[in-house]
């Protein structure tokens, strides 16, 4: 596992594809490269109980839980739609795009 390539970067817009959360769309908050997971925002929430502290008055709180990125789907940025992600070269770079519109991904 050390060499692992990921189809998504924080800040994607991504689609949820399987689990409870199936169908929800949300941006990725964070990704965690060697557990295979990512946290998007508003997918995946667990309740905490928080104990009160200078910044934080305390209570339950609804926190996004990590989320397994075979789970989730980029959301091409032409249409909205959930699509691959393909890697090219263009001017001696790589980078993602859409396999769907073949738009180039930020």
């Amino acid at each position: 596992m050390a060499n692992i390539k990921i189809h998504i970067k924080k800040g994607d817009r991504v689609l949820v594809i399987a689990g409870k959360d199936k169908g929800k769309e949300g941006e990725v908050m964070q990704v965690i490269p060697k557990k295979y997971r990512a946290i998007v925002d508003g997918v995946n929430q667990a309740r905490k109980h928080m104990k009160p502290t200078q910044d934080n008055p305390g209570g339950i709180q609804d926190i996004a839980m990590p989320i397994h990125i075979s789970n989730l789907m980029l959301l091409d940025p032409k249409s909205g739609n959930a699509t691959r992600v393909g890697r090219r070269v263009e001017d001696g770079k790589i980078v993602r795009y859409a396999k769907k519109s073949g738009e180039t991904i930020k």
